[in-house]
């Protein structure tokens, strides 16, 4: 029961942070929580196609990948298009964070959204989304470390 409310409780705050997901630089006085845009999103234009975003929050730094399955070599067995992964890092220490939980949700230019949760590769956390339409989709990532939500925004240009 506990562990359906935790659920709940989580796919909640992915929509109230869904609503938001159009600014940048937020700050959430007195929860301790902060959403810093790093300048270092980008999209790699090279041959694996590789996007890239990098965010901090809360002390915790997020890097985000995302590419295609197909220049990945494969294929999901439900039809998605793209790979999202995810390595956390103390943002102090930049020591590497192995054990965490989370969900990603992507938002597509038509509004639907897809819900995936994180599976942890040994500390590499990664889901998959299908992007079928050439254009900006938003991406909402909700991770607890050592009992602490994160949350980090970003969009996604596909195409």
């Amino acid at each position: 029961m506990k562990k359906i409310i935790s659920v709940f409780i989580m796919f909640i705050a992915i929509g109230l942070v869904s609503l938001n997901i159009g600014t940048a630089g937020t700050t959430h006085e007195g929860h301790g929580q902060s959403h810093t845009p790093a300048p270092t999103a980008k999209k790699n234009t090279g041959s694996t196609g590789t996007f890239t975003h990098e965010a901090v929050a809360n002390h915790v730094r997020a890097e985000f990948k995302i590419m295609s399955l197909a220049s990945m070599h494969m294929k999901d067995p439900n039809g998605a298009t793209h790979h999202v992964m995810l390595n956390l890092y103390h943002d102090s220490t930049n020591h590497p964070i192995k054990d965490a939980v989370g969900k990603v949700k992507v938002i597509g230019p038509d509004g639907k959204e897809q819900i995936n949760t994180l599976k942890n590769y040994n500390g590499i956390f990664a889901a998959n989304f299908t992007f079928s339409k050439n254009s900006k989709y938003g991406a909402v990532c909700l991770v607890k470390v050592d009992g602490e939500k994160h949350v980090f925004k970003f969009w996604y240009p596909h195409g």
